[in-house]
């Protein structure tokens, strides 16, 4: 489809912001009917010389313009009209930009919303951190809902900090580990991001700091910057958090402390033994809360991780988050918070005012898998694969880009790659190109306080051979473009 031609420029000589004039002209000439739906739009180069504007005004109109549902945009097919209802919302010239942009949830950054856009099946994705789907052990998921049907009841909702029978698997679970609590303890969650969202919301003050790791998982989200928080980086090395290198909070202001000791997402660096005593020990001396982010936990390769720092709190100074997402199945979408009784009850509470608890079925299925002594079979399998495809992906590196295109540390476990691109190479455009040829990565800044030379690289989603073909196409635009 030939794209449509467009024969108009904002007005630069009054006071509307210019890519609001772009959101407008765009709103009337869609509801208008002018352009209908499926209606190709120029690229964003082309559009930006015909608006006289930079690519970063064009890309804020763009964006709008998208999160209301009015166009879209493809991998590999530009941009479109699109068939959605706030179409005719915005026929009624309703200006829904405003209600979008008025909402207390900050919006992700434009480049967290295209990886999350292009996770697609059409794309190599070195950016999905999620088990493959030929590891999904299905007949450990076949016995659990052949016994279910034997004996379902019902599917109502359940008790308020979940059902009684999976909290008391997850407690067993978690001795495992070292971790020993009780299922009056245990409060289930829709994954552990609902978690992060409820803690966020319940527990923290306005203004209150946030120390975390640099770079973090964290820092790709928006949940605790929306809660009114400061997010403040502390560096590492390869024993993990460097905390002597924080400011303790003043006196009057609260501070709480955000850690992924084991398996950091994204580098993958496990905390010490030693480092998360003395990591403990110093908040503890602080009275700094600690949130403890465990997704990978079980997501070991050869070597157990050391204990959880949950395992090591004798006065309830830990609230740990647990989840099935990286070891089992994150459709399940279900995590754990473990916490004293007081800020179960609060969160609890709290989300009994959201959505009354995670499903009754998946939480039902769970408790099955984990009572089932073939799930440590399983486990043990998953980590043996995962191991051998993280050996797989590392010699492809060496062997595409040992020539001072990038370097990394060996993984103990997790799902990624931490890789240090050349500095010649510019992330952000390379991210444009390999997305142009159908492979996705995450650009480490996402992730860090300030700008880096990283990319995260997934080796657990995709088969090697995929894998190998994404770094293979990788290459060819970084000798093309990035030259030596």
């Amino acid at each position: 489809m030939t794209p449509i031609k467009i024969n108009w420029q904002p007005d630069k000589t009054v006071t509307t912001p210019i890519y609001q004039q772009i959101t407008a002209f765009f709103q009337q000439r869609i509801a208008n009917g002018d352009w209908p739906v499926g209606a190709k739009l120029p690229a964003q180069r082309q559009l930006a010389a015909q608006f006289g504007v930079n690519r970063s005004t064009l890309i804020t109109a763009l964006d709008d313009l998208i999160a209301v549902g009015l166009i879209t945009s493809n991998p590999g097919s530009g941009m479109a009209v699109s068939g959605n209802h706030w179409s005719s919302l915005l026929a009624e010239h309703v200006d829904w930009t405003q209600y979008v942009k008025a909402g207390q949830f900050k919006p992700n950054t434009h480049a967290l919303q295209k990886i999350n856009q292009f996770e697609t099946d059409d794309i190599i994705r070195l950016s999905t951190g999620e088990p493959a789907p030929d590891q999904f052990p299905r007949a450990l998921f076949q016995k659990a809902f052949d016994h279910l049907g034997r004996h379902l009841t019902s599917l109502n909702y359940t008790e308020p900090a979940g059902i009684l029978a999976l909290r008391i698997q997850i407690a067993r679970h978690l001795a495992k580990v070292g971790i020993q609590t009780h299922p009056a303890n245990i409060l289930i969650t829709s994954g552990s991001l609902q978690a992060l969202q409820l803690v966020s919301l319940s527990l923290f003050p306005k203004n209150a700091t946030i120390y975390t790791e640099a770079p973090t998982y964290v820092k790709s989200l928006q949940v605790f910057q929306s809660a009114h928080t400061q997010l403040s980086g502390v560096p590492m090395d390869s024993q993990g958090m460097a905390y002597w290198q924080l400011t303790p909070p003043s006196n009057g202001s609260q501070a709480i402390m955000y850690t992924i000791p084991t398996f950091n997402n994204p580098t993958g660096i496990v905390m010490s033994a030693e480092r998360r005593q003395q990591v403990l020990t110093f908040a503890q001396d602080h009275q700094i809360p600690i949130l403890e982010d465990a997704a990978y936990q079980d997501v070991w390769f050869d070597h157990q991780p050391p204990q959880p720092l949950k395992a090591m709190d004798t006065t309830g100074n830990v609230i740990y988050f647990g989840s099935i997402s990286k070891s089992l199945a994150p459709g399940l979408r279900l995590g754990w918070t473990v916490a004293s009784q007081p800020v179960i009850d609060r969160l609890t509470d709290v989300r009994m005012q959201t959505d009354y608890g995670a499903s009754s079925l998946s939480q039902l299925v769970l408790a099955e898998i984990l009572a089932n002594p073939d799930y440590e079979t399983y486990q043990a399998n998953f980590r043996a694969v995962l191991a051998q495809k993280a050996s797989a992906a590392q010699a492809i590196l060496h062997r595409y880009w040992d020539n001072g295109i990038a370097t990394w540390q060996a993984p103990t476990g997790g799902f990624y790659l931490w890789v240090h691109l050349a500095d010649r190479i510019n992330i952000p455009k390379l991210l444009d190109l390999a997305t142009a040829h159908n492979v996705l990565f995450n650009p480490g800044n996402i992730y860090d306080f300030q700008p880096n030379q990283s990319i995260r690289l997934s080796f657990s989603f995709e088969t090697t051979e995929r894998f190998e073909r994404g770094i293979q196409i990788l290459t060819q635009l970084i000798e093309q473009h990035f030259p030596v």
